[in-house]
Formats: C-alpha cells, sequence, structure tokens
C-alpha cells in the first residue's frame, strides 16, 4: 500500500509493489446485488465477462482462515467505517501511520479521530483491528528507526504506546521495502532484513506484545539478500504478500496482468515478473511456512492507453472483436483513471508523479465498463487469460484497456489459497469493491475445512 500518492515513475522494480493510494474521492456502495453470472471465462469478446461464486455471509474464520482487509482512513469521506462487510471479515488493518525522522510514528490529525471509532467498530464485531505502519510514502525511516539496539528498544516502545493508545489486537508492517530504494529517498542498509527481524523479537519482548497479532506486507519475491526466513516465520502470524502492480504502464513494456495467480506459462514477449504461484514459492523456499502466508489481494486495475490496433489486430473500432494477449501501449498518454486514481503531483521525495490511472472495481461500474452485477458492459471487449487468471476490459471508443480482477478471477484465487494450504487473503482495499462482488467470489471459493 501506498498512502497519499501514487507511484513515481522511477526505475521499475521487479517487485509487487504496494496498492495505489490517492486522496481523490470516489463512490462506492454497499446495497446488495446479484452475484455476476458465468460467461466461460475462456474467450474474448463483446459484452461477457466476470463469472460467479456462491457468495459467503458467514463470520468465518472457524478454521483459522484469515480474510482481511485493509481499510484507508484517507478515503472515509467516501467510504466510511459502517460500509465495512464486517461479518465478512476476521481481521481489518486501518492504512495507515508513517514513519518520521525523529523514530517517531506519525498519524494525520484526521486518523486520529478515526482510528478509535475504527476499533470500537471492530470489537463489536469480533473483528481484530490492526493498525499498519509504513507504505509507499511513509518508509523513509524505518532503516534508521531499527539500525541499532537502542533505536529498535525505542521504536518497540513507541509501537506498544500505540497498541495501548488505541486497544489494538495488532500492528501490521508494510516497510517498501527493506534493503531497498523503495519510493527513491528511503533510508537503506544492507542490514535492514536483519535489524528488522531484531526489532520485531524486540517487539515480541515487550510487556503486552506476545499476544499481539504482528504482521508484514511484502513484495513478491523475498527482501534482497535474506536466504532463510525462518527466524521472520517465529515472530509474525503471517505475512501478506502483495500480490498487485506487477505489471503498470509506469514499469512495463507491454499491457500484463495487474495481479497473475500464475506466470510460468507467459507467452515469449511477456516477462515473468512475479505471481502468486511464484512468490508463495520463493517464500516458502526460503523458510517461510505457507500456512502462515497471506495472499494479497487488488480490488482496483492498472488502465492503459492502447489503440484500437494495438488492442485487437483491427484496423478500426467497427471491426475489433476480441482482445490480444500483451499488446503495446501508448507511453506518453495515460489512462484517466477513476475519481481515487489521483492527479498528477510531487511525492515525498519531491519527485514529479504522473496522474494514476488507476480502476477500483467500483471505478469500472461508475465508468462504464461493467454492468452492476459485475459482468462487462455491452460494447466493450473482454479478454480472461487462462495462464495467469485474470481479465482485461477495453473500450474501443476511448482506447483504454484495464487489467483488473473480477469474480472468477477472485474465485481461482480463493481456490489456490484453499489448496495451497495459505493463510488467508488480504483484500487493498476494503473501499475498492463493489458490492462485495469480490469478497464474496473469493471467500466463496476458500470456504472452510
Amino acid at each position: 500500500m501506498r498512502a497519499f500518492t501514487w507511484i513515481s515513475l522511477i526505475s521499475a522494480l521487479n517487485l509487487a509493489l504496494a496498492a495505489p493510494t490517492c486522496k481523490a474521492k470516489g463512490k462506492t456502495s454497499t446495497a446488495a446485488a446479484p452475484a455476476p453470472t458465468s460467461s466461460g471465462t475462456s474467450s474474448s469478446g463483446s459484452g461477457s465477462g466476470s463469472g460467479s461464486t456462491t457468495p459467503s455471509n458467514s463470520t468465518g474464520g472457524s478454521n483459522g482462515t484469515v480474510a482481511l482487509a485493509w481499510f484507508a482512513g484517507y478515503h472515509a469521506d467516501v467510504f466510511p467505517i459502517s460500509n465495512i462487510s464486517w461479518n465478512k471479515y476476521t481481521a481489518m488493518n486501518y492504512f495507515v501511520a508513517v514513519t518520521a525522522a525523529d523514530g517517531s510514528v506519525t498519524l494525520e490529525s484526521s486518523d486520529q479521530t478515526l482510528l478509535p471509532q475504527f476499533v470500537q467498530a471492530a470489537h463489536s464485531n469480533n473483528v481484530k483491528a490492526i493498525l499498519t505502519v509504513g507504505g509507499w510514502t511513509g518508509s523513509q525511516y524505518f532503516s534508521s528507526d531499527f539500525a541499532t539496539d537502542s533505536n529498535r528498544t525505542a521504536a518497540a516502545q513507541t509501537m506498544m504506546k500505540l497498541v495501548q493508545q488505541y486497544s489494538l489486537d495488532g500492528l501490521d508492517f508494510d516497510w517498501e521495502y527493506p534493503n531497498a530504494a523503495g519510493i527513491g529517498c528511503n533510508v537503506q542498509s544492507t542490514q535492514d532484513p536483519q535489524n528488522f527481524l531484531s526489532f520485531l523479537q524486540e517487539l515480541r519482548k515487550q510487556p503486552g506484545a506476545d499476544n499481539l497479532t504482528l504482521s508484514a506486507a511484502t513484495g513478491v519475491t523475498p527482501w534482497a539478500g535474506v536466504t532463510d526466513l525462518s527466524g521472520f516465520a517465529s515472530v509474525l502470524d503471517y505475512i501478506e504478500i502483495m500480490n498487485y502492480d506487477v505489471y503498470g504502464p509506469g514499469w512495463s513494456s507491454v499491457v500484463g496482468p495487474n495481479s497473475p495467480l500464475n506466470d510460468t506459462c507467459m507467452p515469449s514477449n511477456a516477462t515473468q515478473a512475479g505471481s502468486a504461484v511464484s512468490a508463495v514459492a520463493a517464500w516458502s523456499q526460503a523458510g517461510f511456512p505457507a500456512n502462515q502466508i497471506v495472499l494479497g489481494v487488488p480490488s482496483y486495475g492498472h488502465g492503459w492507453s492502447v489503440s484500437v490496433q494495438d488492442a485487437t489486430g483491427a484496423a478500426s473500432a467497427s471491426d475489433a472483436s476480441a482482445l490480444v494477449a500483451y499488446p503495446s501501449f501508448n507511453k506518453g498518454q495515460a489512462a484517466p483513471g477513476d475519481k481515487w486514481a489521483g492527479a498528477a503531483g510531487t511525492d515525498v521525495c519531491g519527485n514529479a508523479t504522473p496522474a494514476g490511472g488507476t480502476y477500483e472495481f467500483w471505478g469500472l461500474v461508475d465508468n462504464g465498463f461493467l454492468n452492476g452485477n459485475g459482468t462487462v458492459a455491452q460494447g466493450k471487449l473482454y479478454r480472461y487469460d487462462e495462464c495467469t487468471q485474470t481479465p482485461y476490459v477495453y473500450d474501443p471508443t476511448s482506447q483504454v484497456m484495464v487489467a483488473y480482477d473480477d469474480a472468477t478471477s477472485f474465485a481461482a484465487k480463493g481456490a489456490y489459497i484453499k489448496s495451497a494450504g495459505l493463510k488467508g487473503f488480504a483484500l487493498y482495499e476494503t473501499g475498492g469493491d463493489y458490492n462485495d462482488i469480490l469478497l464474496d467470489a473469493i471467500t466463496g471459493a476458500v470456504g472452510s475445512s
């Protein structure tokens, strides 16, 4: 997750970066809606799309499965705490507190007001209330905060004060990334992973910390320079692998999936930049057990500016009938995105950032790509990629293609979570869904054992 601004056009990380966040306002709904209907999912065409699953309305978690989402405090004006479908989650992460140069952890004044309301609502629904620290723009000082014994002790004490002040059930560390530049101006050291582990061990020693839920949001590959993650597994309850932003217009050469389930079957013109399958394999092989891995799943997709000829191989929109795989795109023209996509601006490092160009699932409905039940709107072209288990939707008029997730792809991710013995799922973000279509699809597929 990234706080307050969209990704800058820095050198591409072949990692799943954090989910986009922004200050722009959006619209969502919590009214009941019919589940999407299946249309086969393996074809390209017009006016068809998302498949269906049977929604699960139970509290869940009876089998130990984590059903988690991030709630973005900066979207609370349009997606308030009361809109959360609490009965469908076991835990909820409040996003976000950020690191500071003086070693403190800071919350926006609005978050200081909202966080107690969030915790109260979570507890009244028997849901764990967890605070996320860091994010794409909030990870600048993790390295220095954890660099020495004294700093780690002070940081652990600071975290426990937050826990006590807000009656939190846990802490989620979204360091993007240890021993990597991240947004570009993070303090960085080759000792970051070891210092992170030492901090977590110190945190666990603090009075009252033994019962806390501690987690870390990670990229699709283990932290740079780390070959043995077993120490982290002993102090963290789980990690959330952020399997999204794998392809994006700011760092990829062709249009590709935002959140691929698998990438081993990709064609030669596509880059294997990461997937759920490869990420779980990499973290497991490095000593982090699969049953402590939570799969991060996105409520949004990336928009790309793609000509009709590149998107379909046809000379004109009237001749277009099917989408091609991994097309080229116009790197000089950004897709407009939805109301939450964010305008161009300047990031915390002082670098210029482009417009977001992303579409939440509700944004695809709002912008006419999808119908209210999640199926593809008339006049739009749809392709479901069987290798990566991800959909694409294209508007020949606006010439915008969106690589996103729908009920079919979320059901596939849920089935994988169950078959691979993973801990559960983490949705970024809960306000990005529409009528719980994505949430119901993945919870229905994960089921109970």
